[in-house]
């Protein structure tokens, strides 16, 4: 009994113990020290403008000691935000028209995508040649051009609209600069769709065929929604590349954030108000940002492991 147990014993595998290795230390490349001093470059802006805001608005702190712990009791803010009082909800209002005018341009311009994609990918020259010529014209041509040419241009045809009915959209600023943004977002958007769509593979519209699926729902529920998968991040591009590129809009007299902008600087001749619209500007980017990663991590979780 005693020798099984010595025996059994013996066999048994002892447990041994494995220490991780430590990491190894990092050593500092060209690479890391730029990219350490291009952070401290970022830091410095920033507490250079939070500065900046703090002196241009007169604010201050006073700290109120006490001679036992924690030592200070209270802390005094002041502040005379003179410029905010006065501009602050103008800024504001300019910052939900710009949000409403790029809205607005890109549901029209994604709505007329669909068919412009339809035309570019047809085998009908004509159809195909008509969508190429747009898409064409509008990516290459810049976009305040695009502005003058719709709000200037219809001003040079008055009469001419005034006898079909249509001068009363084309004399207002508001209707123009949608005309235009619309027009531009559609021709990005129709190159977006299509180089989506002929990413999916053709085993897909195979397959379908194959269980006899007609071809307007082959494109509507199985090619359509995997392509529109594949351009979330060009349409994240586009979006704020339109959220950036709607200031121009103030050039035509309308008050979005950037007209406000312009019009606050031109009363008070005061930095603070393009900081300001730097600020506003950048939260809506990074906030889009935010929404665009967390609807793509959601609609692309199948295919992560």
């Amino acid at each position: 009994m005693t020798n099984s147990t010595a025996e059994t014993t013996a066999s048994a595998p002892s447990e041994v113990t494995i220490e991780k290795p430590a990491p190894p230390k990092r050593r500092w490349t060209k690479s890391r020290i730029v990219g350490h001093l291009l952070m401290a470059l970022w830091c410095a802006a920033g507490f250079g403008i939070i500065y900046f805001l703090m002196v241009r608005n007169n604010v201050s702190f006073n700290l109120n000691y006490s001679d036992s712990f924690p030592w200070i009791t209270s802390v005094d803010l002041s502040a005379e935000p003179r410029f905010l009082e006065r501009y602050g909800m103008k800024l504001i209002d300019g910052f939900i028209i710009t949000l409403k005018l790029v809205g607005l341009s890109l549901l029209i311009g994604a709505l007329m995508s669909l068919p412009l994609t339809a035309m570019r990918m047809s085998k009908i020259k004509v159809f195909s040649a008509i969508s190429y010529a747009y898409v064409y014209f509008f990516r290459g041509t810049p976009m305040l051009a695009q502005v003058f040419l719709i709000y200037y241009g219809a001003g040079s045809f008055t009469d001419e609209l005034r006898d079909i009915g249509l001068w009363w959209f084309f004399r207002d600023a508001w209707n123009c600069a949608v005309l235009a943004f619309t027009f531009n977002t559609s021709a990005y958007q129709t190159e977006i769709l299509r180089g989506s769509i002929e990413n999916v593979p053709k085993g897909q519209w195979e397959a379908a065929d194959a269980v006899g699926l007609p071809r307007w729902l082959i494109f509507w529920k199985i090619i359509l929604p995997q392509a529109l998968i594949v351009s979330l991040r060009p349409y994240g591009n586009e979006i704020i590349l339109m959220i950036k590129g709607s200031a121009i809009v103030s050039i035509i007299t309308i008050l979005d954030l950037m007209g406000e902008t312009r019009r606050a600087f031109s009363r008070t001749y005061d930095f603070q108000a393009y900081v300001w619209a730097a600020i506003m500007y950048l939260v809506m980017v990074e906030t889009l940002r935010r929404i665009w990663n967390r609807l793509e991590n959601r609609l692309t979780r199948h295919l992560k492991r």
